[in-house]
């Protein structure tokens, strides 16, 4: 099964090892040791997030060094970016009206 971005950020784990991975790789004890899960657990975790494209697993020597790719998230932000420009103006609006109702208040 071909799974997509969208997915992959939709659990809060899987999240959670995206945000440990973006500041510094790290091999996958590692990464383990931050969950109250088993390596299992974590480990059907990473694969979802390799399938995606998120994160990107390379082997030195005995151990595999796990490091996020977060290219990815860009059709995540690509799908938000109509709604952050709506939010946008909504606020602007809000702004203008509080400009006006401060300006009453003054006079």
């Amino acid at each position: 099964m071909r799974r997509d971005v969208f997915q992959a950020i939709a659990d809060p784990t899987r999240r959670e090892i995206i945000g440990l991975l973006a500041n510094n790789p790290m091999n996958l004890t590692s990464v383990t040791e931050n969950f109250n899960m088993s390596q299992p657990a974590i480990s059907k975790h990473m694969k979802i997030l390799i399938e995606c494209g998120l994160i990107s697993v390379e082997k030195q020597g005995r151990e595999r060094y796990c490091e996020a790719k977060l290219d990815s998230l860009n059709e995540v932000e690509e799908w938000l970016a109509p709604f952050r420009k709506m939010w946008e103006q909504r606020f602007d609006q809000l702004d203008q009206l509080l400009i006006k109702m401060q300006s009453k208040n003054e006079k």
